[in-house]
C-alpha cells in the first residue's frame, strides 16, 4: 500500500499520477490525510500523557522515601486517572489506524512516469517485436484440434473429474509440459536466480502481504474451513518469505525463481478467447521474484525482460512486449511489461508473461525493510515476472510448428524432451 507520508507530503502529484488508472482517488487520498491526522493527534496526546506518568511515577518514589506517604497516595491516584485515559485514547488510537488502512487498502500503487494514458488493453504501448511471424496453410488447426488430434491434452477428461479449465496432459503432452518447465528453471538459475519450491497453500497474511486480498478476493480459491487460499501464482508465497524481514544492503540483489501450479477462478471468463489453453483454472508457471534496493529496481527490471526475452527468442516463438497504460495496469504495479506470443493458427497474440515493478507498495504491507550503511531502515523495491507461463506458450509451440509429419518441437528444447516431433498416434 501506499506510504501516508507520501500522501502527506506530495498529495498533487500522487493525485495525479493515479488519474492514469481512470479513476478519481483525491476522496480516498483526502480520507487517509483525515484519518492520518486524527491518528498523529492521538498518538501525541498519548506520549504525552506517558511521559507525564513517567515524571509522576519517579515523584511518587520520590515521596515515598522521603516518608511523605499522604502525597505520594494523592499522585498515585493522578496516575490511576492517567492510566485510564491512556487505555480509552489507545482503543481511539487502534480503531483510527485499522479504519486507515482499511482506506489506504483501497488505493492502487502510483503508476510510473513512463506508464502511458489509456483506459483498456487497447491503449497499451507496443515497445518491441520480435521474429517473423508463421506463414501456415489456410487449414492450420488451432491447439485444442491439435492436442485431440495428437492425443496430448485431454479438455474433456480435465472437466469430467474436476470442471471446464482443468485439462489433463498425456504422453508426450505431459512430456512437453515437464521439458518446459525444467527448461525455464534452468535458464533462471544459470541468469542468477536460486530455485525455491514454496508451499501451494498461503494464509490470509501472505494474500494482503502482495496485495491479492482483499483486491483480487474473489479470483481465489479460498478453503474456508482452514482460511486458507490456492497461491495464484508463486510470486504470492516467493515475495512473503521476506514478510517483517529487516535486510542489510549488502543482501541486495535477492532473486528467486520457482515452479508452481496456479489457481484461478477466472469469474466471467467465456467465449471463444478462453478457449483451449487460453485460459485455465488450474496452469504451471515459472516465477522470478527480486527483492531489490530502490536505486537499482528499474535497472533490475530491464534486466528480468531481457530475459524474458531471451526465454522466448530460443523457443523461437514470435513476440511482442506490450508496456501497460495506466487503465490497463495492475493493482499492486508501479509499471509492467506484458509479453505476448503470436498464435499462428488463431492469429491473435497470447500474453504470456507479465514483468512488473512494484516500488515500495508491496513491501509497506510486508513491512520489508532494509538498513542502509548509516543504521537507518527504509522500504526495499519488490518486483516479479512469469518466466514462464505455459498454456499459451504451449498453445502458440503446437499451432506455429504444425507440419504434415508432426509438431515439430524446438531444438533448445530436445535436450529435456527426448523426442524432435510428436507423430499422430497410430489408429
Amino acid at each position: 500500500m501506499l506510504e501516508i507520508r507520501r500522501i502527506r507530503e506530495n498529495f498533487d502529484a500522487v493525485a495525479r499520477a493515479l488519474d492514469k488508472r481512470r479513476k478519481d482517488y483525491r476522496p480516498l487520498l483526502r480520507k487517509a490525510l483525515d484519518l492520518d491526522e486524527e491518528k498523529r493527534a492521538l498518538k501525541t496526546r498519548i506520549d504525552a500523557l506517558l511521559a507525564e506518568l513517567n515524571t509522576l511515577s519517579r515523584e511518587i518514589g520520590k515521596l515515598f522515601k522521603q516518608g511523605e506517604r499522604k502525597k505520594a497516595e494523592v499522585l498515585r491516584a493522578a496516575t490511576a486517572k492517567l492510566k485510564e485515559e491512556v487505555k480509552e485514547l489507545q482503543g481511539r488510537l487502534d480503531d483510527t489506524t485499522r479504519r486507515l488502512n482499511e482506506i489506504l487498502w483501497q488505493i492502487p500503487n502510483v503508476p510510473h512516469e513512463s506508464v502511458p494514458e489509456g483506459a483498456s488493453d487497447e491503449d497499451n504501448e507496443v515497445v518491441f517485436q520480435w521474429g517473423e511471424l508463421p506463414r501456415l496453410p489456410q487449414d492450420a488447426k488451432p491447439h485444442w484440434d491439435l492436442a485431440k488430434e495428437y492425443d496430448i491434452i485431454d479438455f474433456e477428461l480435465g472437466t469430467k473429474i474436476t470442471g471446464a479449465g482443468f485439462p489433463v496432459y498425456k504422453d508426450y503432452g505431459a512430456r512437453l509440459q515437464r521439458a518446459l518447465i525444467n527448461f525455464f528453471l534452468d535458464r533462471n538459475r544459470a541468469a542468477g536466480y536460486t530455485e525455491v519450491q514454496p508451499p501451494h497453500l498461503i494464509n490470509e497474511a501472505s494474500g494482503f502481504g502482495t496485495g491479492q486480498l482483499p483486491d483480487k478476493e474473489g479470483q481465489m480459491y479460498h478453503i474456508e474451513k482452514d482460511n486458507l487460499y490456492l497461491v495464484p501464482t508463486a510470486e504470492v508465497p516467493v515475495t512473503n518469505f521476506y514478510r517483517d524481514v529487516i535486510l542489510d544492503e549488502k543482501d541486495f540483489p535477492i532473486k528467486n525463481t520457482a515452479y508452481t501450479p496456479c489457481f484461478r477462478r477466472e469469474a466471467g471468463s467465456w467465449g471463444a478467447h478462453v478457449r483451449g489453453l487460453n485460459r485455465l483454472h488450474q496452469f504451471d508457471k515459472v516465477e522470478i521474484v527480486r527483492i531489490e534496493h530502490p536505486d537499482q529496481s528499474y535497472e533490475a527490471l530491464d534486466e528480468m525482460v531481457e530475459h524474458v526475452k531471451s526465454l522466448l527468442q530460443d523457443l523461437n516463438l514470435p513476440f511482442r512486449i506490450v508496456r501497460l497504460c495506466g487503465g490497463d495496469l495492475g493493482f499492486t504495479s508501479a509499471l509492467t511489461y506484458d509479453f505476448e506470443v503470436w498464435s499462428g493458427a488463431q492469429q491473435r497474440w497470447l500474453e504470456v508473461s507479465s514483468v512488473s515493478n512494484f516500488e515500495t507498495f508491496q513491501a509497506n504491507r510486508l513491512k520489508l525493510r532494509f538498513r542502509d550503511k548509516q543504521n537507518k531502515k527504509h522500504l526495499a523495491h519488490t518486483l516479479n515476472g512469469s518466466a514462464l507461463a505455459l498454456p499459451r506458450v504451449v498453445a502458440a509451440l503446437l499451432e506455429n510448428n504444425q507440419t504434415p509429419e508432426g509438431i515439430v518441437i524446438p531444438e533448445v528444447l530436445l535436450p529435456y524432451t527426448g523426442f524432435d516431433i510428436i507423430h499422430r498416434p497410430e489408429k
